[in-house]
């Protein structure tokens, strides 16, 4: 009826987004907030984080800003602490903190490699880690992990290690999605192609210092390859993570869904 105000099923919870500071992320925590949940930012840089957090509590929601290396054990600690501390409750968590670096395969050094498998595949794990305890302690909750197309298919050679990051974090999330499925937890994650972001904007710039060519075209030719015909945006993902965040995708958990334009399919 008009004039009655009918609350939304996930209203009032709370969700953990890594990485919201900008891109994805930022998109992710939006859409969440608009679908009624209160919002702990998570991100390395605080002017991006603070100013998020007032536009959600401008909003009517409460928003948390945390700068936080997620690549740190005691800064994931103090993040599921914090959160449990100034809210009272946890019910969803979004692993979408990563970073990027081109290589060619052959000149990948240690330091790379470290350091990308630090924040893209070990911060995810024992951020799942962490927060399946509450959860199976709770008897519910929600993990969706920010995978890549690139963890299904290696689709450029340059970013090597990100590959190989992402593929982990489609394994660990069939692995917790195991591990929690009795206990009324579900962990899935999304794997986006080529999306309008900062680190897209970084990563052709990266690609075409590798391959001799002009940042655009490098994006002119990744889109030509994509069968909708244009490249994603940041809430085409954040759409796919609020059904998986939410009851009507309560059958489902250790799926990996794409969200590439049709470049990937399957």
């Amino acid at each position: 009826m008009a004039g009655i105000i009918h609350e939304g099923p996930v209203q009032g919870q709370v969700a953990i987004v890594t990485g919201a500071g900008q891109g994805i992320g930022r998109a992710i925590a939006l859409r969440l907030a608009s679908d009624g949940m209160d919002i702990v930012i998570a991100d390395v840089k605080q002017e991006p984080a603070e100013a998020l957090a007032a536009e959600l509590r401008a909003s009517g929601r409460r928003a948390l800003a945390m700068v936080s290396d997620v690549s740190k054990a005691a800064a994931r600690e103090q993040l599921i602490a914090t959160t449990l501390a100034e809210f009272g409750r946890l019910d969803v968590l979004v692993n979408n903190a990563g970073i990027q670096r081109a290589s060619a395969p052959l000149e990948v050094t240690e330091e790379h490699w470290n350091l990308m498998m630090s924040v893209n595949a070990k911060a995810i794990y024992f951020l799942c880690q962490s927060a399946m305890s509450h959860f199976m302690a709770q008897r519910s909750g929600r993990i969706v992990n920010i995978a890549s197309m690139a963890g299904k298919a290696a689709s450029t050679i340059y970013h090597p290690v990100y590959n190989v990051s992402k593929a982990a974090v489609i394994a660990m999330t069939k692995t917790f999605a195991h591990i929690g499925a009795s206990s009324g937890v579900r962990v899935n994650a999304v794997c986006p192609g080529v999306i309008e972001t900062p680190m897209q904007d970084l990563v052709d710039s990266e690609f075409g210092r590798l391959m001799g060519r002009e940042p655009t075209q490098v994006r002119a030719e990744r889109t030509s390859r994509i069968p909708i015909g244009r490249p994603g945006d940041p809430e085409d993902v954040a759409s796919v993570v609020s059904f998986l965040a939410g009851p009507d995708s309560g059958y489902m958990t250790g799926q990996a869904l794409n969200v590439t334009g049709g470049m990937l399919m399957y």
